[in-house]
C-alpha cells in the first residue's frame, strides 16, 4: 500500500511535478464523489481520518478506525472502484483528543489509537504529539513532540510493517491561520524544518528509514472568512530541509480553496503530499444548499442546520467571532466549514433525506441555471447517478479537480 507514496516521493524528489491528493473526510459523498473521479481519471488517492473523528472510543463519527476502513470500502464498491486505489491515512494520530488527561494517560490512549490504525490498514501514519496535555505547555519543543511520536511509532511498527510516517511540529491549527503581522502567511524556516526532522530521526533511530513525509507552512491558510493566498513566485527553500533524505517529501494541510495554480507549484517545492478537506464538504453544503433554496424559498434544510447548530453549539463556537449577523454567516457559509461536523446529526440527516426525495421529475434547466453555475451543470451531465446526486457529485469534483493536476510541468 504505501510502495504508492513512495513512488509519488521518489518521483517528486527526482524533480517530477508529482503529487498525491489526500482527502481528510469523513463525509459519505464526499468520499463516493472522490473515489470515484479517482478511478475514473485512473489516478491513485490518499483517504485519511483524524483521531477526533476515528478513533477506539468512535470519535465525533462513532466509528473505529477497523469499521472506517470497512466503510470507506463499501463507497468504493458504490462507486466501482478498485480498493487498490485506496491508501489509508491517520491524520494528527497522538493524544489530542485527549488532551484534557495528563501525559501519561493521553499517552496510554494515543497508543491503543494507533495501534488500532495499523491493525486495521492504515498504512500512512502522521503522527503529531506537537500539543501538550494537561500540566504541559500549550505547544511542545521538537524534543517531547519527537520524543512521543517515536514511542507511537514503536507502537505502529509492533502492529504493523507496511507504513510510512509522517512528521512535524509545524501542524496549522484546524480552519485557523497564523499570520504575521503584514497579514501573510510565513513558511516555516527551512533551519527549523531540518531541526525537527533531525529531532525525529534521532528519537525514531532504527525506524527513522519509515519518515516519508514532514508536515510544514508552505505559506498557504485560510480563515473562516478568507483564504490566504501563497505567493507563486516564493520559493521558501524547504527542499533543503530534505537534502539529506532523499526518501522523504513535504506535507502541506489546509490546500483548501487555493488558486489552481498553486497545487503544481507546490509539487514543484517539494509537496508531494497535498492535504484537502473542509473545501469538499463545503461544495457537498453548496450543492444542498443550492438545492434546498429550489425546492422551498424558506429553505427548510437551512434552517434545520441553524436550529441544530444552535441547539449543539460546541462544534463552533470559539472557531467563530463577531456579532449575531456575522456569526450566522460563518456558521453556515464559513470557510472553516464547522458544519460539517453537524450533517450526521439524526435531525439533519432526516432534512437531507426528505430534501432529495423531494425531487421526484427532472428540474428544469431555467431552474438550475438560478441556483448552480455552469460548470457544475456541465459535470453533471456526464456523471452516473440521479440528477441530484449527479448534481452534488459534480459540485464536489469541480473542488477536487486542482489536485488532479498533470504530472509533466
Amino acid at each position: 500500500m504505501t510502495d504508492v507514496l513512495r513512488d509519488i516521493i521518489t518521483r517528486n524528489r527526482a524533480g517530477e511535478r508529482a503529487a498525491i491528493v489526500s482527502v481528510c473526510s469523513a463525509q459519505p459523498d464526499v468520499l463516493r464523489a472522490s473515489i470515484a473521479m479517482a478511478e475514473r481519471l485512473d489516478r491513485q488517492i490518499v483517504v485519511e481520518a483524524t483521531s477526533n473523528q476515528v478513533n477506539q472510543e468512535g470519535g465525533y463519527t462513532g466509528i473505529t478506525p477497523s469499521e472506517f476502513i470497512g466503510y470507506v470500502h463499501g463507497l468504493a464498491e458504490t462507486a466501482g472502484a478498485d480498493r487498490a486505489r485506496i491508501t489509508f491515512g491517520g491524520d494528527h494520530l497522538g493524544p489530542q483528543a485527549w488532551r484534557a488527561l495528563d501525559a501519561d494517560a493521553a499517552m496510554a490512549k494515543a497508543d491503543v489509537l494507533v495501534r488500532d490504525y495499523v491493525a486495521a490498514g492504515f498504512g500512512k501514519i502522521h503522527l503529531d504529539c506537537s500539543e501538550g496535555c494537561a500540566g504541559d505547555p500549550a505547544q511542545l519543543g521538537d524534543d517531547i513532540t519527537a520524543e512521543r511520536s517515536a514511542r507511537l511509532a514503536r507502537m505502529c511498527c509492533d502492529a504493523g510493517d507496511d507504513l510510512l510516517f509522517v512528521v512535524g511540529t509545524e501542524v496549522p491549527p484546524p480552519g485557523g491561520a497564523r499570520m504575521d503581522e503584514h497579514g501573510d502567511i510565513p513558511p516555516t524556516h527551512p533551519a527549523d524544518a531540518r531541526a525537527t526532522l533531525a529531532a525525529h530521526d534521532a528519537a525514531f533511530g532504527d525506524m527513522a528509514g519509515l519518515i516519508g513525509g514532514l508536515v510544514v507552512q508552505p505559506g498557504v491558510e485560510f480563515s473562516p472568512t478568507a483564504v490566504h493566498a501563497m505567493p507563486l513566485d516564493r520559493d521558501p527553500g524547504l527542499l533543503d530541509a530534505l537534502r539529506d533524505h532523499p526518501q522523504v517529501c513535504l506535507e502541506a494541510h489546509s490546500t483548501d480553496y487555493q488558486d489552481p495554480a498553486v497545487f503544481p507549484r507546490l509539487a514543484d517545492l517539494g509537496f508531494a503530499f497535498q492535504k484537502v478537506g473542509p473545501a469538499l464538504t463545503f461544495a457537498y453544503r453548496e450543492a444542498l444548499y443550492a438545492l434546498d433554496q429550489l425546492r422551498d424559498p424558506a429553505c427548510t434544510l437551512k434552517s434545520t442546520m441553524e436550529s441544530v447548530m444552535l441547539a449543539n453549539p460546541s462544534q463552533w463556537q470559539g472557531h467563530y467571532s463577531g456579532d449575531g449577523t456575522a456569526l450566522y454567516q460563518q456558521r453556515h457559509f464559513g470557510l472553516a466549514d464547522r458544519i460539517r461536523y453537524y450533517w450526521p446529526h439524526k435531525d439533519a440527516q432526516a432534512a437531507v433525506t426528505d430534501l432529495l426525495a423531494s425531487f421526484k421529475d427532472t428540474i428544469p434547466d431555467d431552474a438550475l441555471n438560478r441556483v448552480f453555475n455552469g460548470p457544475v451543470l456541465e459535470r453533471a451531465e456526464a456523471l452516473n447517478g440521479s440528477q441530484v446526486q449527479r448534481l452534488i457529485d459534480a459540485q464536489i469534483e469541480i473542488a477536487l479537480d486542482p489536485y488532479f493536476f498533470e504530472d509533466t510541468p
